[in-house]
């Protein structure tokens, strides 16, 4: 097991790089301050370097809000601002609170959350076991339209790269609604949007425009979308983050 300095203290940290990707990005991405103690607490639970992007994330951010808040990416933690308090990835993936070096993450890790509640996460050492789809350490995107997971055939840091090329906008044709950007910014962290009729419906699928769309706890947003997945959908979902 390494110790905190030498997974902080490496010869080539990802933060530049990750910082240059955003100022570079045509998307509109707001990077949270982070809380440095949580930050490192991440880090030394998950045992990954500031090297990689996702060390430099929980390191060096409170978190990433892209495209006005449409998209969660857990980092470290942000301090407290008007919005709220995003909380850490180790807090959505109920890190234990001293370091354990026996506990893995069953399933893998949930890195980010959307405002209607599709859930990007990280496979762990048996997606299959899990229930999802796609090879161990690859991305995965649970769709609130389909409540299924979906592979993305991409690791984590290509999914950074991903996210902030502009591609979005493609992958969530059929989920967005004129106004979506405004309604997404107007929300606290703590809030997600509940729509209905639900996404996975008919009506939905037929017009996403004539939804109505209200803010609710984002726990509650997960907690319906992973109920009708196990009762009435494909299957149970699974653990999608403790928000």
């Amino acid at each position: 097991m390494r110790g905190i300095d030498e997974l902080v203290t490496v010869d080539d940290p990802a933060w530049p790089e990750l910082k240059r990707a955003v100022r570079e990005s045509s998307v509109r991405v707001r990077v949270l301050p982070g809380d440095i103690d949580e930050g490192r607490r991440c880090l030394l639970q998950m045992q990954v370097s500031a090297r990689s992007m996702l060390g430099a994330l929980v390191l060096n951010t409170g978190g990433l809000l892209v495209d006005d808040g449409w998209l969660r990416v857990f980092g470290g933690g942000s301090r407290t601002v008007s919005e709220g308090r995003l909380p850490s990835l180790a807090q959505v993936n109920r890190f234990p609170t001293d370091f354990d070096p026996g506990w893995l993450p069953a399933t893998g890790l949930v890195v980010a959350h959307d405002v209607v509640g599709g859930v990007f996460a990280l496979n762990g050492a048996d997606p299959a076991a899990a229930g999802r789809p796609g090879a161990p350490g690859q991305m995965t995107y649970f769709a609130p339209d389909t409540l299924e997971w979906e592979a993305m055939e991409t690791g984590h840091s290509g999914w950074v790269a991903w996210l902030l090329s502009g591609r979005l906008e493609t992958f969530y044709d059929g989920l967005r609604w004129p106004g979506w950007r405004e309604e997404a910014a107007a929300l606290a962290f703590g809030q997600g949007l509940s729509v209905y009729p639900f996404l996975w419906s008919e009506e939905a699928h037929a017009d996403l425009a004539a939804t109505s769309r209200r803010p609710v706890p984002m726990r509650e947003v997960l907690g319906v979308a992973a109920d009708f997945a196990r009762q009435a959908g494909p299957s149970d979902p699974g653990f999608l983050g403790d928000v």
